[in-house]
């Protein structure tokens, strides 16, 4: 896939409240691959999406923003080249 690539930290109330699956549905809607987990933290998860710029953009507002029931306090992202290594995108479980 060419593209971008976003690597995120979501951190606050962000686990336990349906956050990666509220992001991996989003993600499926804009067409990215890649994955979601809870951090290791207990109070972040980590994102890495792929795909086109705008969708990417678009996706990063809604990180900001979160599902009802969560309560995000920072988003911490950086942007670089798609790697293309992925196919769809996930939930990984640490």
């Amino acid at each position: 896939m060419s593209g971008e690539r976003l690597t995120a930290r979501v951190v606050g109330r962000v686990q336990g409240v349906g956050f990666r699956w509220w992001v991996r549905r989003h993600a499926d809607r804009l067409g990215l691959v890649g994955w979601v987990m809870n951090a290791e933290d207990e109070r972040s998860v980590d994102v890495v999406a792929e795909g086109e710029a705008a969708a990417l953009a678009e996706f990063e507002r809604m990180l900001h923003a979160g599902p009802s029931g969560a309560m995000v306090e920072s988003v911490e992202v950086r942007r670089g080249p798609s790697s293309g290594e992925f196919d769809r995108f996930g939930i990984v479980r640490p």
